[in-house]
C-alpha cells in the first residue's frame, strides 16, 4: 500500500523560514560530536527494508494529521537542543538507527553523541543531543526512544548472558517482534552475542516437527542431504536432538554417509531442579559423545541464572529466545529542559 509510507508536509513540517526562535538548555555531556558510522553494522538480509520500517513507525505515530499537540503549542520557527538521558545502567544500542530516524523526519537536524553503540551507560548520564527545529525533534522523539529502549534492553541482557556463557557463544533465536527481526538481531550483536539464522532461508534447521513429519531423524537428514545436492546449495545444517538415542542415530549416520550436517542442537538437556538450580549432566554427556565432530548448541532452560553453568559443559553455542521475546526496555529519555528532568529524576531515583 504505497499510501502508507507517503510523507505529508502536515505530518513533518520542515518549514523553510528565515527567522527562527532558538532555545538552548544545559549543553553538558557531549564529548565526541558527529558519530556517523555504526561500529556494529546491521545484519544482512536479502529483503529487509529498514528505512521502510522506520517510515512505517513514523506514519503509525503521525496518522493523517500529524502531531496536533506540537502544532498547537510550539512555534513553527523555534529551534532547541534536546539531550539524551540514561535513567538506569546498561548497554546503549540504537544510536545509528536514531540518526536514521531523525534524518528521515528532518535532514537539517544535527545529532551528536558522546558514546557509540555497545558502550556502557549509567543512571544519570547524558550521552547525546539533537538540535534543530523543535517540531521535528518532538515528532521523532517517541519513535527514536521506542527503538533505542528496546534495542538497549536486548543489548544489556545479551552482554550479561554473553559474559556468563563464556567460553560458549550466546545466540538469539527467531523469537523476535514481527517486522523487527533485524533490529532485534542487530541489538544482540551490539550486546556481544552472535546471530542465529536470519530466517527460514539461510540455514537448514531440522526441528521436532520436521522429524515427525519426515518419519524419523535420519529420514529428515537424508532428505536434506539429497535436496541440497539436487539444488547445488551449500549452507549450514542443524538438527535438533532430544535424547541420547537421537544423538547416537545422527552420529552413526554421519559416520557412514557424506552429510551436510554442521551442528547438533541438544534440546532440553538442561534439567531444572526443585531448588532452582539445573542439572547439566545430560548436556555434558551429549557434548562428550559428539566429541567435536560437529558444533553443538544447547537450547531450553537458558536463563541469566543458568547460562554460566551451561557454558561450562563444552557446548559451542547457547541459544536463548528470552534475549528478544522477553526484553525489558532500558529507561532512556530525551529532554529539552534537562535541568528540570534531572531534578525530577533525582526525586524519583531515576537519574
Amino acid at each position: 500500500m504505497p499510501g502508507v509510507l507517503s510523507i505529508s508536509p502536515l505530518v513533518w513540517p520542515h518549514l523553510c523560514t528565515n527567522s527562527r526562535q532558538v532555545v538552548k538548555m544545559s549543553a553538558t555531556g557531549i564529548r565526541k560530536p558527529g558519530f556517523e558510522s555504526p561500529a556494529i553494522k546491521l545484519p544482512s538480509h536479502p529483503t529487509y527494508d529498514l528505512k521502510g520500517v522506520v517510515k512505517l513507525a513514523l506514519a503509525e505515530d503521525a496518522g493523517d494529521r500529524g502531531d496536533v499537540t506540537c502544532t498547537a503549542t510550539i512555534p513553527l520557527d523555534m529551534e532547541v537542543e534536546a539531550h539524551f538521558l540514561a535513567k538506569e545502567d546498561g548497554i546503549i544500542a540504537g544510536i545509528a538507527l536514531a540518526e536514521m530516524i531523525f534524518h528521515e523526519v528532518d535532514p537539517s537536524l544535527k545529532v551528536e553523541w558522546s558514546l557509540k553503540d555497545g558502550d556502557h551507560v549509567h543512571k544519570g548520564l547524558q550521552f547525546g543531543k539533537v538540535s534543530g527545529r523543535a517540531h521535528s525533534i518532538v515528532i521523532a522523539e517517541r519513535v527514536v526512544l521506542n527503538f533505542m529502549q528496546r534495542m538497549s534492553g536486548i543489548a544489556t541482557l545479551t552482554k550479561a548472558m554473553a559474559d556468563l556463557a563464556h567460553p560458549a557463544t550466546i545466540l538469539e533465536t527467531r523469537k523476535t517482534a514481527p517486522t523487527l527481526r533485524l533490529v532485534d538481531k542487530w541489538a544482540v550483536l551490539i550486546g556481544g552475542g552472535k546471530n542465529h539464522r536470519m530466517g527460514l532461508f539461510d540455514m537448514v534447521m531440522i526441528k521436532d516437527n520436521h522429524i515427525s513429519a519426515a518419519g524419523g531423524i535420519i529420514n529428515a537428514i537424508r532428505s536434506v542431504d539429497e535436496y541440497l545436492g539436487q539444488k547445488n546449495l551449500q549452507m549450514e545444517v542443524e538438527v535438533e536432538t532430544r535424547t541420547f538415542e537421537e544423538v547416537n542415530e545422527v552420529l552413526q549416520y554421519a559416520s557412514q554417509m557424506k552429510t551436510s550436517l554442521t551442528r547438533i542442537m541438544l534440546d532440553n538437556m538442561v534439567v531444572p531442579l526443585p531448588n532452582g538450580d539445573v542439572d547439566v549432566s545430560m548436556l555434558k554427556e551429549a557434548v562428550q559423545l559428539i566429541n567435536g565432530r560437529f558444533e553443538t548448541e544447547a537450547s531450553g532452560n537458558v536463563t541469566i541464572e543458568t547460562v554460566h553453568k551451561i557454558g561450562q559443559t563444552g557446548v559451542t553455542y547457547i541459544s536463548s529466545g528470552a534475549l528478544t521475546h522477553s526484553v525489558k526496555a532500558l529507561d532512556i529519555s530525551l529532554k529539552i529542559d534537562m535541568e528540570l528532568a534531572l531534578q525530577v529524576g533525582r526525586r524519583t531515583k531515576r537519574a
